[in-house]
């Protein structure tokens, strides 16, 4: 009779081990997909909202915030599992130079005592040229003749 509890002990044991194990790796794996995803739709985002007819002018770049948001949404939404919950916030959005702080948590549905455990990845970014000013427009300002037919594109 002992030898048959200690079989249905190490069988609980076992299924309890799994499962443990099957949670950790979950929200391991999480953790690295959610930073690599975050990473690469904010630097994607950041380039489609660089205001390309700004930076022809000054030779300086200038993000679009709201181009950027809408970017941001669009490509995150389309790369994300639909097992996880997520909670995106934007804590800085400066247009010129442009920069974000982009704050992501996310939960499974698995959850202990109503309580879901969530994991926060966090970025900041800046996107940075080699802010060379164009001298022939800074030349036609100062003169007064600024007229954009002249300009080159």
């Amino acid at each position: 009779m002992s030898k048959a509890t200690l079989l249905i002990g190490v069988l609980i044991l076992a299924l309890f081990t799994f499962g443990v194990v099957n949670l950790v790796q979950n929200y391991q794996t999480g953790n690295e997909l959610d930073y690599y995803l975050l990473k690469e739709t904010t630097e994607a985002a950041m380039t489609d909202a660089v205001d390309i007819g700004y930076y022809r002018m000054t030779g300086l770049l200038r993000m679009d915030k709201e181009k950027f948001v809408e970017s941001f949404m669009r490509r995150f939404a389309q790369n994300v599992a639909n097992n996880r919950y997520y909670r995106i916030g934007f804590y800085d959005i400066n247009e010129t130079p442009p920069k974000v702080s982009v704050k992501v948590d996310s939960a499974t549905a698995a959850s202990f005592n109503n309580e879901t455990f969530e994991i926060t990845n966090q970025i900041d970014a800046i996107l940075e040229s080699k802010y060379e000013e164009n001298l022939y427009i800074t030349d036609m300002i100062r003169a007064g003749k600024l007229d954009y037919s002249q300009i080159e594109s």
